[in-house]
């Protein structure tokens, strides 16, 4: 009996261990997100800080994947930056009428403003709506795409590639997280895009009066503190993807998922995280160094001196009382006379080993030569 209750216990142990090791491997990745925040289960993602262009979280940003409508993003502010009359009404090309996926369901006949069709692509996603915005605007989808692709280039998106305005899996259209990032940072400089964005319901009228109600899919304007956006997509390629974005303690952060099932809520803590990480600091406010230096032969002896720009960077309280260094480079003293303006100096900023911030050092005052006056007391003092 003995025997059999060792085995038995031996095999149970077993058992046990096999159990919990892979329960251990099932809950890794939890445990890492819960110990440091940041964490997703996405193919590709980046949180941008949008004032400075820091990176403040990245898991494959430059590699190139499929976007699905979160293409919209790039449809709609090229169509706001090409479009003379966003209010203008016409008539639909019959090209847009049909087309698969999202759609608003435009009829052959429909006729509305580009500003309305834009709700209807970055609210509802609407694929014929961004093919009818683009004959509109450009005459046809391909010149139009064109503008996309030079607009791309322009914003610095090195890694992305468009091939059609609505995001549908094809050939050639692609992006990467990071370029998502920066396309989206651009457009939300834009006081129009940002606006619709933004809106989480709305109506538009077509030209007979007939009224269609769109309700954003973006499901986190509602359930987030300083959500301002952005947009959702999907296809079969490029999974769940979503761009959104946040204003908070003064920062303007944008998030992007790519090919991530629980887009909304993963987006959502890296969001939160990174505003609870960090805070954009005004680093020119933690500058020491001496501000007067020795005037050699001047009416005064020390000469005023500082810096003229402000520098504000996101930082986390460990990068900002461990990590930013100054380095200062100054002269022991100077020569009258001088004038206010004078380049006297430099401090570079460095957050590790790594150059943030270069900055000139000025004279803020002027210092003349000394007079005769000074010039004969001294000589007698000196005698």
């Amino acid at each position: 009996m003995t025997k059999k209750i060792l085995v038995a216990t031996l095999v149970f142990l077993l058992l046990a261990s096999i159990i919990l090791s892979s329960l251990a491997s099932l809950i890794m990745p939890f445990t890492a997100r819960a110990e440091n925040g940041l964490y997703t289960s996405a193919v590709g993602g980046c949180v941008l800080e949008t004032t400075t262009g820091r990176v403040l979280f990245g898991k494959n940003k430059d590699k190139k994947l499929a976007m699905a409508s979160t293409t919209k993003i790039m449809t709609a502010i090229t169509a706001i930056e090409n479009c003379q009359d966003l209010d203008e009404k016409f008539e639909v090309s019959p090209k847009a009428v049909g087309i698969e996926g999202t759609s608003l369901y435009l009829r052959k006949g429909d006729v509305y403003s580009t500003r309305d069709l834009l709700y209807a692509l970055m609210l509802i996603s609407g694929n014929d709506a961004s093919v009818a915005i683009a004959e509109h605007v450009a005459g046809s989808t391909s010149e139009f795409v064109t503008l996309m692709n030079e607009l791309a280039k322009k914003i610095g998106a090195k890694n992305t590639h468009f091939a059609n305005t609505h995001g549908l899996d094809a050939d050639g259209h692609y992006t990467t997280a990071y370029d998502l990032a920066l396309i989206t940072s651009y457009a939300l400089e834009n006081d129009t895009f940002r606006e619709i964005v933004s809106t989480k319901n709305t109506k538009i009228t077509n030209g007979e009066g007939e009224n269609r109600y769109l309700k954003n899919k973006n499901k986190l304007l509602n359930t987030m503190e300083g959500c301002i956006g952005v947009k959702t997509g999907f296809t079969d390629d490029a999974g769940r993807c979503l761009v959104s974005a946040i204003e908070k303690n003064g920062m303007r952060l944008v998030c992007v998922v790519l090919n991530c099932g629980p887009m909304f809520e993963e987006s959502k803590l890296l969001l939160e995280t990174c505003c609870n990480l960090y805070s954009l600091v005004d680093v020119t406010g933690l500058y020491n160094y001496s501000k007067e230096v020795k005037v050699d032969d001047g009416r005064k002896k020390t000469a005023l001196i500082g810096t003229k720009e402000k520098f504000l960077y996101p930082l986390s309280n460990y990068e900002k009382e461990k990590l930013l260094k100054f380095e200062y480079n100054l002269p022991t003293c100077l020569q009258a006379p001088l004038k206010k303006g004078k380049e006297v100096g430099e401090i570079k900023v460095f957050l590790n080993k790594d150059l943030l911030f270069c900055e000139k050092i000025y004279t803020i005052e002027d210092v003349k030569p000394k007079t005769i006056l000074q010039r004969l007391k001294e000589f007698a003092g000196n005698w």
